[in-house]
């Protein structure tokens, strides 16, 4: 091997002039219960110009794989095999595992840049957006900071930031998820890289925008020849954006195919069994066992004369503005009621203000206009002393678990905190029986409660957060965005453990999600959000399969679905009808 302008040479070349050759990878993580084999023998090639989508269920070692690209394993990860790279001029090759940390700083961001999966941990909370784009191009490129400001500003505008003159001197905190995952993908795209690592690079994105997205890669990959490495559980945007597509299970790569012939004719049993459990628009509600659509409808016989859990009437909510700028109204004139044991599905764009309501619904965002009633209390003007008691009949799903954990507490001790903090356990170990029935609900080993948050996959994250949010069998449930990390065979599962759950236990739900699949699987009825007005509300059946509403259409039409023939159609259809 040999040193060329800082760069280590490998002398391997790459399968076919692949942008990215994997050759027989394997990652090991040594743990406090002895090594464990995360990535067994993958081997995997993306060509120029082509998208490589890697599917499989949550802990198959897909992000693992992904990582290893830009060589951000931890310290406890040991890698064999090669992971063969490309330059961006396609005139040097270097193996990822066998790269310097200077080295690496040289690659990363120049020949081969990820999109991360949760952006509220991958945004430094201390720098404004615009300067953290700006870092990455100031790393590889001269750049003045006007310049670097203004390419910052560019790249904003390109993955569709609202005022991105504006938005650049913002903070993390201050943009809503899906603003966070664009910001995201402007640093990645910054420096134009021959291979982008995007893992789940839509996950936190309304549907609207997501098609944004998925047209701008679409875009990168067909003018600039940029290779994609789409990590990714969403089965419709592997058959909207990908030419080829990878299934992993338990760190192996079982099935590799051609998007279509994938879809058309899976071969393997695994394959045809996550295809099989892909939800689809217009399949309506989950169904649970009989016995249980039984004591569901005497509930509802008995709850249909009750008043309803939440009543917002012209509803309004105001950030205040700061150093002599206005306040901002994210929530205004809305109206909606959520009766005892009804699922009420909220959906919109990113910033609409889904995810402002259920908080002011939770307490946790003040109401500061018309009215909103939650288990009777007003949360116009609320003291926190009143509505202190209440709070044990909510439970709260929130979007991101990576931040929502605390770090330092095993996930059974962040499961049990509502438990300690209501006094109905003593202490964690106390509600540890408590716990593992939870766990085990949501599909969970009782063994994971003794890991820690960062030991754990996304999807498996947002499982125990589901568990923490039914800890007391609360009679209000909050869900914001709760299937968003989860693959599309674990979704059906707590989905349908969601509708079980629901049905026994009679409780009422907000779901905030930009999953119209999802919220036609569960809600009983839904609203749809633009720009913090309520447009359209109504039963699903009615919203879903007949919306009056124009945006209603747009959010419709935008949805892809697994199959990549039909959703090049709706593809052009829904592009007609946003530029109409």
């Amino acid at each position: 091997m040999s040193r060329v302008g800082g760069i280590l040479k490998t002398g391997a070349a790459p399968r076919s002039g692949a942008v990215l050759d994997i050759q027989n990878l394997e990652v090991t993580f040594a743990t406090d219960h002895g090594p464990v084999r995360a990535v067994d023998g993958v081997s995997l090639t993306v060509e120029p110009g082509r998208v490589l989508a890697v599917v499989g269920e949550s802990g198959s070692g897909k992000t693992v794989s992904a990582r290893t690209v830009l060589g951000l394993l931890p310290e406890t990860a040991t890698a064999a095999g090669s992971v063969i790279l490309t330059s961006r001029d396609g005139g040097e090759t270097n193996d990822v595992l066998r790269l310097t940390g200077e080295q690496l700083r040289s690659v990363r961001g120049r020949d081969v840049a990820m999109v991360f999966q949760e952006p509220s941990t991958a945004l430094n909370p201390v720098y404004t957006i615009g300067w953290q784009i700006a870092e990455g191009l100031r790393a590889h490129e001269k750049l003045s900071k006007k310049q670097a400001r203004e390419r910052a500003i560019e790249m904003l505008e390109r993955v569709g930031i609202p005022d991105p003159t504006e938005r650049v001197d913002s903070y993390p905190h201050q943009l809503s998820g899906g603003q966070k995952q664009r910001v995201m993908i402007a640093m990645a795209l910054a420096l134009r890289p021959g291979l982008i690592v995007a893992d789940e690079p839509t996950t936190a994105l309304d549907v609207t925008v997501q098609a944004e997205i998925l047209d701008l890669l679409r875009q990168l990959r067909d003018e600039f020849g940029t290779a994609i490495l789409l990590i990714t559980h969403n089965m419709g945007v592997v058959a909207d954006l990908a030419d080829d597509v990878a299934v992993m299970y338990q760190g192996e790569v079982v099935e590799r195919a051609p998007v279509a012939e994938l879809f058309a004719n899976p071969r393997e049993a695994y394959t045809k069994q996550l295809l099989g459990a892909v939800l689809k628009l217009g399949e309506g509600p989950i169904r649970v066992s009989a016995p249980q659509h039984d004591q569901q409808s005497d509930r509802d016989r008995g709850q249909a004369a009750a008043a309803p859990l939440v009543v917002a009437q012209g509803l309004e909510i105001r950030y205040p503005g700061r150093l002599g700028k206005p306040g901002f109204l994210a929530v205004r004139g809305v109206d909606f009621e959520i009766a005892a044991g009804e699922v009420y599905g909220l959906v919109g764009e990113s910033g609409s203000g889904k995810s402002t309501i259920g908080r002011a619904i939770a307490g946790l965002t003040p109401a500061t206009g018309g009215s909103l009633s939650v288990l009777g209390h007003e949360m116009v003007g609320f003291k926190e002393r009143q509505f202190r008691a209440a709070r044990r009949d909510i439970g709260f799903v929130f979007q991101d678990p990576a931040s929502s954990f605390n770090p330092l507490l095993t996930i059974a001790e962040n499961v049990a905190e509502p438990l300690v903090v209501q006094k109905i356990a003593a202490n964690p170990a106390a509600a540890r029986a408590r716990v593992d029935e939870l766990l085990e609900a949501v599909q969970l080993p009782r063994s994971y409660g003794d890991r820690f948050p960062h030991e754990l996959s996304g999807g498996q994250r947002q499982r125990a957060s589901l568990a923490r949010g039914l800890a007391l069998d609360p009679k209000l449930l909050i869900a914001d965005e709760p299937t968003s990390a989860l693959d599309v065979s674990v979704q059906a599962r707590v989905l349908e453990l969601f509708t079980e759950l629901q049905a026994e236990l009679g409780f009422a739900a907000l779901f905030i999600t930009h999953d119209l699949a999802v919220v036609d699987a569960l809600a009983d009825r839904v609203g749809v959000l633009y720009h913090g007005e309520l447009v359209e509300s109504g039963p699903a059946s009615e919203v879903l399969r007949a919306p009056r509403e124009r945006y209603t259409q747009r959010l419709l039409a935008s949805l892809p679905v697994p199959d990549p023939a039909e959703q090049a159609v709706r593809r052009e259809e829904a592009r007609a009808l946003r530029d109409a």
